[in-house]
């Protein structure tokens, strides 16, 4: 019995916390305060209150919670972008999400080293941490309005690239801090592999995967979406198997599928966006519980606020300059994009990488990016609604 009792001391505050969570997210229509911020601080906070839900969960544990949701948020976004929509602003996305990932990466690793005194290895870790940028937290504050013009599916579409950009580059600069035999060169020609092996199998894999979604005889109807998602990880294992960017493939399949027809296909897209919106809940709040608080040194939170502004008042700025320079833009679109690069749960995911394969500095790394998404939520994240009014047609 006592089992049942100990599970259950664990059990409520999780359910309690979760349900609190959703009930949160009707802040953000009132507030200029992104959901997803709530959930990680929340359960930080939470993590140092009830030590046994710190002890419960481990860094593995959460980035295996993290890489499933993200595939299913992946998968959600490119559906709800959709092919057609996409392909009229393939360039900039591209240019963007990738290239501009690099960028980052290296303008914040010579920030990080030259700056705060980092090594080169340990800066281009918390550079390639901190590329990737997460468009739930721009939408989030917004209440869903829809951005109109090119603007909305840019930023949309960057998050789909960069993300699977961004894990791909710090995989390789994990490789790069852990084997002596490993370049720069290595590194390059590895993310280019990735890159091209997941935009290959992701639409090779939506051929596949969108005659079986609408032609298989299921007991209810009900199993179609299910059915979706569980092929989506399975894309996302194969992928990843034969050295792909298995987070890239499931985009770029839901791009497609986004434009495909389907049997029940409204319900299929309801289901994904109300999973999607879980995904980011659990992902956030279980990113959130592996970060103790009351452990952050002033070192953590001076880096972290360091990068956070360099990177928001002149890095993405020059970035969205150089990489949209020939995108046929509005300027008040150039500057909500340049203003609309705020983090999220993946640079948290990517430092916990860092961590789990023992990188040495990793951890002070870890806490680092976590006051920079905290601060780029609440920050920069909070002005996202009046910059979207002063600088976006109506």
């Amino acid at each position: 019995m006592s089992e049942i009792t100990d599970f259950a001391l664990l059990l409520l505050p999780i359910a309690g916390g979760l349900a609190l969570a959703i009930l949160s997210t009707r802040l953000s229509t009132r507030l200029p305060i992104p959901a997803p911020g709530i959930f990680l601080v929340g359960a930080a906070v939470a993590s140092d209150l009830w030590s046994e839900l710190a002890n419960a969960i481990t860094i593995q544990m959460v980035e295996r919670i993290a890489v499933v949701a993200l595939i299913v948020i992946l998968l959600n976004g490119g559906m709800d972008i959709g092919w057609r929509r996409m392909r009229r602003s393939v360039n900039p996305v591209v240019s963007l999400g990738v290239l501009g990932t690099f960028m980052t990466a290296g303008l914040l690793a010579v920030v990080a080293h030259f700056v705060l005194g980092f090594s080169w290895t340990l800066a281009g870790i918390a550079g390639a941490a901190l590329a990737p940028t997460d468009p739930a937290v721009v939408f989030s504050v917004l209440g869903g309005q829809e951005i109109r013009g090119r603007a909305g599916t840019i930023i949309e579409g960057e998050a789909g690239v960069n993300d699977p950009a961004g894990i791909a580059l710090m995989l390789g600069m994990i490789e790069l801090a852990t084997h002596d035999s490993a370049s720069l060169l290595s590194v390059v020609s590895e993310f280019g592999l990735s890159m091209g092996v997941g935009v290959a199998l992701g639409f090779m894999g939506s051929w596949l995967l969108i005659p079986l979604v609408a032609r298989a005889r299921l007991g209810s109807e009900e199993l179609r979406p299910v059915l979706l998602i569980a092929l989506a990880i399975v894309l996302y294992g194969i992928t990843s198997l034969l050295h792909g960017s298995g987070f890239l493939a499931v985009f770029v399949a839901g791009l497609v599928f986004g434009d495909a027809e389907i049997p029940a296909k409204r319900e299929v897209a309801e289901f994904n966006s109300s999973l999607a919106g879980l995904s980011e809940i659990v992902v956030f709040a279980a990113l959130g519980l592996t970060v103790h608080l009351a452990g952050l040194s002033a070192t953590a939170w001076r880096d972290g606020a360091v990068l956070t502004l360099i990177l928001v008042l002149a890095i993405r700025p020059l970035v969205v300059v150089l990489t949209l320079a020939r995108a046929k833009l509005d300027p008040g679109d150039r500057v909500f994009i340049a203003w609309s690069g705020l983090k999220g749960a993946v640079p948290i995911l990517l430092a916990a990488f860092a961590v789990l394969e023992a990188v040495d500095g990793a951890e002070s790394v870890y806490g680092i990016v976590f006051v920079a998404v905290v601060l780029s939520v609440f920050g920069q994240g909070s002005l996202v609604p009046a910059v979207a009014r002063r600088v976006l047609r109506t």
